[in-house]
């Protein structure tokens, strides 16, 4: 049974976002009665972990009791690894997924804990489709490829979505447990972490909430994503979901 007023972990994986990292200290919201940061660091070119290392020694001297900072870096590989080191090493009641590009703005989260914290839904999606956006935060291309795969998603999963690609994600600590018990039924091979969450939460018949977010330029570094390879990828994992959920 969810906790009256749950508490909270932020995983945030880091590639190359050395630019960014600084912000978080004054950005993070508050959300329950003690919000957890976890910080995962993925073989950056820049100075992304030294910027970490200082935010973690700045917090340790002025500490807040109403969050806790911690940081790892990567053994393996890809944004799907990360986040779910981070998710074993989350404690909060209601685990977050956050980009360090912040592109979605930290302070949207808060919005996101009202939403599932009111037993809204059990899985909380970002959607970037439904505000105005500029062609510098997603050029046309992108967000062809996006109602695309919102098209192809909402189908597999019987459930209207307008952004399946968001990497804004918000679930229960226990529906992911449970969902990671039957990441093998769909395939273990999600490199961005979030899909097999969509995939797994439609396998428990959960309830998906999309919660629109302003979507903005990044203002430092460039995006770690490469577009062709990872569409491909995309394709490759609906096609193998589509065997599991609509033709078995």
């Amino acid at each position: 049974t969810p906790a009256s007023t749950p508490t909270v972990s932020i995983i945030i994986p880091a590639r190359n976002e050395a630019g960014n990292i600084p912000q978080l200290s004054t950005r993070i919201p508050r959300l329950g009665p003690k919000t957890e940061v976890i910080l995962i660091e993925g073989h950056s070119h820049d100075h992304t972990w030294e910027a970490i290392q200082d935010l973690i020694c700045q917090q340790q001297a002025q500490p807040n009791p109403q969050f806790s900072w911690q940081a790892q870096q990567q053994t393996g590989k890809g944004k799907g690894d990360a986040v779910r080191l981070g998710f074993a090493l989350a404690t909060g009641d209601i685990l977050m997924i956050l980009d360090a590009d912040l592109t979605v703005a930290p302070e949207a989260l808060s919005q996101f804990y009202t939403v599932i914290s009111q037993g809204r839904g059990e899985m909380i999606n970002g959607s970037r489709l439904v505000y105005p956006r500029t062609d510098a935060a997603m050029p046309w291309l992108n967000t062809l490829a996006n109602k695309f795969f919102a098209m192809l998603f909402s189908f597999l999963l019987d459930q209207r979505l307008k952004d399946t690609l968001c990497g804004t994600k918000v679930l229960w600590r226990d529906d992911y447990d449970r969902i990671a018990g039957n990441r093998p039924y769909f395939g273990n091979f999600d490199p961005f972490g979030d899909f097999d969450l969509l995939f797994g939460a439609a396998k428990l018949n959960h309830h998906l909430v999309e919660v629109p977010v302003h979507y903005q330029p990044r203002s430092y570094g460039r995006s770690n994503i490469n577009h062709i390879r990872e569409g491909l990828i995309l394709l490759k994992m609906c096609f193998y979901a589509a065997q599991k959920i609509k033709f078995i």
